[in-house]
């Protein structure tokens, strides 16, 4: 988001998961204790909701889709579109009068022993945990959802 410019209310949450259901959480940096998964808004309405998860994944884990941890056949769209209201210390973040935000769903699945490099300003640290756990500890009613719909999508993956 450039200086001046509002975010756009399409983003992505992508649950990064193992083949064995255990999901990588992150914790803002702003706000202790909120556990979530990785999230964020298109760049531009004419970014793909693929694209804009690929560079997501990147911008807050350091995880390359494409590469032979990550190949871009372990990124599935769950093809789930959640809608929801704009939290309001985020507001100021979007266009006046914006107050909901559409948020497509996404999995990938990577080794367990994949490297994680996190972006210090957006988070401060990551936990692996069993997937009923990790929809536990995530603050977003949407993300705990999808994190608690991955076993239905793990068969999605392609080899």
């Amino acid at each position: 988001m450039s200086s001046g410019s509002y975010k756009l209310p399409q983003s992505v949450l992508v649950v990064i998961h193992t083949a064995q259901r255990e999901v990588l959480l992150i914790e803002r940096a702003k706000q202790a204790d909120f556990w979530q998964s990785v999230t964020g808004s298109k760049d531009s309405l004419d970014e793909s909701w693929r694209d804009t998860a690929i560079r997501e994944v990147h911008e807050e884990t350091g995880i390359q889709v494409g590469t032979p941890d990550a190949p871009a056949s372990a990124l599935v769209d769950w093809e789930i579109e959640n809608i929801y209201e704009i939290y309001p210390i985020w507001r100021a973040r979007y266009a006046p009068g914006v107050t909901h935000n559409t948020e497509r769903v996404f999995g990938l699945r990577v080794p367990r022993d994949i490297p994680v490099t996190l972006a210090p300003r957006e988070h401060t640290q990551f936990v692996w945990l069993p997937w009923q756990a990790a929809a536990d500890r995530c603050f977003s009613p949407s993300n705990a959802e999808a994190i608690l719909q991955l076993p239905r999508f793990m068969g999605k993956v392609r080899a």
